[in-house]
């Protein structure tokens, strides 16, 4: 089943809720930066949150940017998404090892250890909108159920998971996002409150078969649900060798000709697919007569 997110309402309006799939997104994640287990967890855990929240943003070049700095082994992760189902991603220390959690589980939040989350929101103004929080937990769900009610003031609530297959490979991966929207009635907010308390594993639930639909039909169905949209998602890095000479341009004339004197080759990393791009000596000269016009 190919990647994708649920776009819904619920209660004449009162709750907006997306739902995801994302096995395919966080392995092809897993297998471009050969992440540990508890690395691939993270690292799809927030792709996963990115692929909703980026289906948010209204303009068509909108990008959101989510950053998570901890001083936890991992060391932190960023990820980006825009407004299309794109995502990419990567973690600063993909090789981490951690023994499980004491629920026998993937010990993201030991990973990450204590930080702060920040969303940076690039919608085409003269400067991004940045909201920043603090790391409640390190597992991430929790921390952006934190940060939407002390940010955005939209109580929310957050569920993010990621199974792993016994050979490291991704099993399952996905997760919702269910947001009360103002004015919502008592009876709503305790109705879902009450739904949610059912809800203690989102991957095992896609791991027997639920859909994203039929997650937030078992969640909302009571309270009149309504599927708006189906919508793609993926794991796209839109690197290529003209947008790296476009970087090293930017690093100035002095460090291009420093290079060019060292008489070899310089390979560049791309961050978020892992990808090696090599520039030879030839044309790194060229590089530096663009620099200089």
């Amino acid at each position: 089943m190919a990647d994708y997110v649920i776009r819904a309402t619920a209660a004449e309006g009162q709750i907006r809720a997306f739902a995801a799939t994302t096995r395919d997104l966080t392995e092809t994640a897993r297998q471009a930066h050969n992440t540990s287990p508890v690395a691939t967890a993270a690292l799809g855990r927030l792709m996963t949150a990115a692929v909703m929240m980026g289906y948010d943003m209204k303009g068509a070049d909108d990008l959101l940017t989510i950053k998570i700095q901890g001083d936890g082994p991992i060391g932190g992760l960023v990820v980006t998404a825009d407004s299309h189902g794109e995502v990419k991603g990567y973690a600063f220390n993909p090789g981490v090892m951690l023994p499980p959690n004491d629920k026998g589980k993937l010990d993201v939040g030991g990973a990450l250890g204590v930080g702060v989350l920040s969303v940076i929101k690039d919608i085409g103004l003269k400067e991004p909108y940045v909201g920043q929080t603090i790391l409640v937990s390190g597992e991430i769900a929790e921390d952006l159920t934190y940060y939407y009610a002390t940010s955005e003031q939209t109580p929310s609530s957050v569920a993010l998971g990621v199974l792993m297959n016994k050979d490291n490979t991704v099993r399952q991966a996905g997760g919702f996002i269910i947001q009360l929207m103002p004015g919502a009635s008592e009876a709503v907010i305790s109705a879902l409150e009450e739904k949610i308390k059912e809800i203690h594993s989102i991957t095992t639930l896609l791991d027997v078969g639920n859909t994203p639909e039929t997650i937030l039909q078992y969640i909302l169905g009571d309270l009149g649900l309504e599927i708006n949209e189906k919508l793609p998602a993926k794991f796209t890095c839109n690197c290529d060798k003209s947008r790296i000479e476009r970087a090293l341009i930017s690093v100035g004339k002095k460090d291009i000709q420093e290079m060019i004197d060292d008489g070899k080759p310089i390979e560049v990393n791309c961050h978020f697919c892992n990808k090696n791009y090599t520039f030879d000596v030839e044309e790194l000269k060229e590089i530096l007569e663009k620099a200089r016009r």
